[in-house]
């Protein structure tokens, strides 16, 4: 049985955290969009850690899973104020990032603003199905006259989701946001080694949009996994077996 979270407030909302101690790098779980901490990825990577003794750290952004707050009140700079909050308050030491779908952006996000406070060393990143900058490059190139209509009428459009029965709801704060937190707009240096795992049956995010993402990246240090069969979720064992694996050696490398 999952241990219950203990909860930061950040910014008057309480984020849900779950932190174990452990061996550096520690590992960091960064979500994707309206997924929690509990998902399948996420627990592996706890299973693992422990087995490891390794510190692994993990929360729900405002509106996602246990933590408070309205879903359609989030936006990119708030969840990564949340991130960056959480990791302030309960890691030590080295740390790896990993990253899936939104929660990419939000890594290499992290990694720009903890370079510039220099209080927290990211040492290895790993991005699956990264999706950073989606809303204006996956989302607004793609809206209908109806999507935008709603955009300016009501303030969001909904998407059916092949993942939940409730709908993505997709702001105009969270777009208009997202032009603020772009990190595709020219080379990206992340000053440690990148490892993307990206499934060519994506659905959600193109494996163009992975490798474009790499080209901006320094290219001595990156490796990009591209699975054949694999979806955006990466949850079969076999793409669990890869995130491990990748997740390993990384933190072999600075151990």
């Amino acid at each position: 049985m999952t241990a219950a979270p203990t909860f930061l407030d950040v910014d008057g909302s309480a984020i849900a955290v779950r932190h174990t101690s452990g061996t550096t790098p520690g590992i960091v779980w960064l979500g994707g969009y309206k997924s929690d901490m509990l998902g399948t990825k996420a627990q592996t990577l706890s299973d693992w850690a422990a087995r490891e003794g390794r510190a692994f750290l993990r929360h729900d952004y405002s509106g996602h899973g246990e933590s408070a707050g309205a879903f359609a009140d989030g936006t990119i700079s708030k969840w990564l104020a949340q991130s960056l909050a959480v990791i302030r308050r309960f890691a030590t030491g080295d740390q790896i990032l990993v990253g899936s779908s939104m929660g990419a952006w939000i890594a290499l996000r992290m990694v720009q603003e903890l370079r510039k406070a220099g209080d927290v060393n990211v040492v290895g990143l790993v991005l699956l199905a990264p999706a950073p900058d989606f809303t204006s490059e996956l989302v607004e190139p793609v809206l209908t006259d109806a999507q935008r209509h709603d955009l300016a009428e009501n303030g969001f459009f909904a998407e059916p989701s092949d993942y939940s029965a409730e709908p993505y709801i997709y702001t105009r704060a969270l777009i208009e946001d997202g032009r603020e937190n772009r990190v595709m707009t020219g080379p990206i240096d992340t000053h440690c080694p990148v490892h993307i795992l990206q499934g060519l049956a994506d659905a959600d995010v193109p494996s163009s949009h992975a490798l474009r993402l790499a080209a901006l990246l320094p290219t001595d240090d990156v490796t990009l996994s591209l699975i054949p069969d694999g979806d955006h979720r990466l949850s079969r064992p076999q793409d669990l077996d890869m995130l491990l694996r990748a997740v390993g050696n990384l933190a072999g490398r600075v151990d």
